[in-house]
């Protein structure tokens, strides 16, 4: 897991139903790489679901999705919190994220009709998360800005599941999965820009300094 300076900032670690999941899960014989691949598991079937795209399937997706959000949160905290961390713990913090993320934004691409658009916006989601490991790989602290960090992707997949199923089970079309594939794409590669200027300032001001 990442030290505290490099954790990515999540509201819900001060909620006290993660509080009480977490150290639960501190005081069992889970560990946080464990969380971590069991994120992957919910990922995959929720790109299933997607894969499916009827109405109760991308229900279930949504749920999913969140799930795997989840798992993304008590990780980090049974490794912290909890003093399990790891020395490997930093790896599994971020491969399974990658994997996850592109299960299912690949899958929205095909949910959508639009397999290209999945795919890129699979590759800037990762592209996001190496210019953020580059920054930090340049002793900067990593960087979560947005506009379309994970936590945004995850909330417009979100939404467009629960949109998508109202639509389709209504109108039988897929204009909110659409949607939401384009604003992955576009805002992850935003995103990818932003922080790459931050860096750049960054070490402007620091070899400035």
């Amino acid at each position: 897991m990442p030290d505290d300076s490099n954790r990515r900032p999540i509201a819900a670690r001060a909620s006290g139903w993660a509080r009480s999941i977490s150290a639960a899960l501190a005081r069992s014989s889970v560990t946080p790489n464990q969380i971590s691949m069991l994120s992957i598991v919910f990922a995959a079937l929720g790109a299933l679901m997607l894969w499916l795209a009827t109405p109760l399937a991308l229900v279930v997706a949504a749920a999913c999705i969140q799930l795997r959000l989840v798992c993304n949160l008590l990780d980090g905290m049974v490794a912290m919190e909890g003093g399990k961390k790891t020395p490997t713990g930093a790896l599994y913090n971020e491969f399974p994220d990658r994997v996850a993320d592109s299960l299912l934004i690949v899958a929205l691409g095909y949910a959508c009709g639009a397999a290209w658009l999945g795919w890129l916006g699979a590759l800037a989601a990762a592209l996001t998360a190496y210019v953020r490991l580059a920054g930090g790989s340049l002793g900067l602290p990593q960087d979560f800005r947005g506009p379309m960090a994970k936590q945004h992707r995850m909330a417009v997949l979100t939404v467009a599941c629960l949109l998508g199923a109202a639509e389709l089970a209504f109108a039988q079309t897929y204009w909110a999965l659409r949607i939401a594939a384009w604003i992955i794409a576009l805002g992850a590669l935003l995103t990818c820009v932003t922080r790459s200027r931050a860096i750049t300032a960054a070490l402007h001001a620091r070899d400035g300094a």
